[in-house]
């Protein structure tokens, strides 16, 4: 069994509709969510800041699944809830769902990585985890808080509302 942490985002539509959608289709593709983060509306960032902002929150899962598995499934899912193929990277999106991380699994493959890249470099994905675990770390040890601690605070992550039912 694998603890996780994924990272949820949608910037098109209802966006917390779409965020619990996601949360609610996670069980039966063998992901067990055991905690939501809150809420937090944030600015755009990466490739395309041109777009509305963004709705992000963080949840804990357990799973069975590898981590190639686990990327299958997520991917699906996204499609399923209306994320379209293709796009412009970092485009409007109505559903994202990342693998941050995979308990002390490393993996570098053409697909994925783990712990994700963006992990530890990003606001919006620091606070949601960090509220549901400050202690968090990855597997080489580095600490979540660290690394908030570390970024400039001009990334704009805002509390957005309560955490998403679980």
């Amino acid at each position: 069994m694998h603890s996780g942490l994924l990272g949820l985002g949608s910037n098109v539509g209802d966006r917390r509709a779409q965020l619990q959608a996601a949360v609610d289709a996670l069980p039966p593709v063998g992901v067990r969510v055991t905690a939501a983060s809150s809420l937090y509306d944030t600015d755009p960032v990466g490739e395309v800041l041109d777009q509305p902002s963004f709705l992000n929150a963080c949840v804990l899962v357990e799973t069975e699944l590898e981590p190639l598995e686990l990327l299958d499934a997520v991917k699906r899912l996204e499609a399923e809830l209306g994320r379209a193929s293709g796009g412009v990277r970092h485009g409007p999106r109505a559903i994202d769902i990342d693998i941050l991380l995979l308990g002390g699994l490393t993996l570098a493959h053409e697909r994925m990585t783990l712990p994700h890249e963006q992990v530890l470099a990003r606001r919006f994905v620091l606070i949601p985890a960090l509220e549901l675990d400050f202690e968090l770390t990855t597997p080489d040890g580095r600490r979540l808080s660290d690394a908030l601690a570390e970024l400039p605070v001009s990334e704009g992550v805002r509390w957005a509302g309560p955490p998403l039912s679980v």
